[in-house]
């Protein structure tokens, strides 16, 4: 059973990635059946221990990227990827599957903003959202992910390829 979590879970990963990069979206029917379908496998595989596992993982992984959402600098389906590898993974692993997405994600975002020149830009946008944390305000419509001029990074292909990664080295 806990082999199918794992197999599940890339699949779902690699789904996301894949819809991600082409359609700049995560569907919904995709993150709304990963939760409870991790949730029930968990329950099969380790009874209510494992549902706790993968509640803690959800709620977890919604919780953590919550603020990011509400400032609008991540998308609904990002923040529902996450909740469903959460339910995947668990607490535990979710941290570190999400610290290596991370780490993708910025070096797919540094890429990005050197190929198409935007550095100079880049590091002021950066200092005017730090300075509105700092201020406790939001920052400028500007610098949200609806502005179409921004350079957009598709975290579905970071979290896929950092799940991949994960998953690859855990069965190695």
């Amino acid at each position: 059973m806990n082999k199918l979590i794992w197999i599940l879970s890339a699949a779902f990963a690699l789904t996301a990635g894949i819809t991600d990069l082409r359609w700049r979206r995560i569907p919904n029917w995709l993150t709304y059946s990963a939760i409870p379908v991790a949730i029930l496998l968990h329950v099969l595989a380790d009874g209510w221990r494992g549902a706790k596992l993968s509640l803690l993982g959800t709620a977890l992984g919604l919780g953590i990227l919550l603020p990011f959402v509400l400032i609008r600098s991540l998308g609904g389906g990002d923040w529902k990827l996450v909740g469903g590898l959460g339910a995947f993974f668990g607490w535990q692993r979710l941290i570190t599957v999400l610290i290596w997405t991370l780490l993708i994600n910025g070096v797919m975002a540094l890429v990005i903003v050197i190929w198409k020149k935007r550095l100079g830009r880049t590091l002021r946008n950066l200092g005017r959202m730090f300075a509105a944390f700092f201020k406790f305000h939001l920052p400028g419509q500007d610098l949200t992910i609806d502005n179409p001029e921004a350079a957009k990074v598709p975290f579905g292909v970071a979290a896929a390829i950092a799940v991949l990664l994960y998953t690859a080295f855990q069965h190695s």
